[in-house]
């Protein structure tokens, strides 16, 4: 896979975006597109944690199942779960059956449901700087950051699991909080 790729519709993107349907239509309409939504968020969190030692693609082919399973992502709602969800969610074939991460899921909302502060505004206070220009090969694009580092460090405090500085990494990536998009993609700058 070459760093940067045109696809058959002309477009230039990341090579990653341009291997399925679904990585072109998340690379395209997603990824790096700036999310406030708290309930957005606590999704972006939770799918980010149950990719966790998986391929990305793995959870973009699981998420509508994931939705369901998960009322929507709705911290509310999930918050609200017991060891019957648990035991549903183990045995659901259409999700990532891994108890450490459903738990963590489950109670990842019952600690952003005790947030003094909402969820976004949270995240967004380790957005970092700008770069000056986008990077042209993912060779440059860092796996962790000083930020990432923080802001995984804060969530942990607060009580929040499976939020390593990788995955947040990843969490700010995916959100819009830094654009990793290469030089030369045909996404707009956000």
């Amino acid at each position: 896979m070459s760093d940067l790729v045109v696809g058959s519709d002309g477009l230039a993107r990341c090579g990653w975006g341009s291997s399925s349907d679904l990585y072109m239509a998340y690379h395209d309409d997603e990824w790096g597109r700036p999310v406030r939504d708290d309930g957005r968020l606590f999704e972006k969190i939770s799918l980010e944690a149950f990719q966790s030692g998986l391929a990305w693609i793995t959870i973009l082919r699981k998420r509508e199942n994931f939705r369901a399973a998960f009322a929507g992502f709705d911290p509310v709602a999930v918050a609200e779960f017991g060891e019957a969800d648990i035991e549903r969610l183990l045995a659901d074939t259409g999700i990532v059956r891994n108890r450490q991460k459903i738990e963590a899921t489950i109670h990842n909302a019952r600690v952003l449901a005790d947030l003094p502060v909402p969820l976004s505004d949270l995240l967004w206070s380790f957005a970092p700087s700008p770069r000056a220009a986008r990077v042209a090969s993912f060779a440059d694009i860092p796996a962790v950051t000083p930020e990432s580092k923080a802001m995984a460090k804060d969530l942990k405090k607060r009580g929040f699991r499976f939020v390593g500085p990788t995955t947040s990494y990843a969490l700010m990536q995916s959100m819009g909080m830094v654009d990793d998009h290469l030089l030369g993609c045909h996404v707009p700058v956000m």
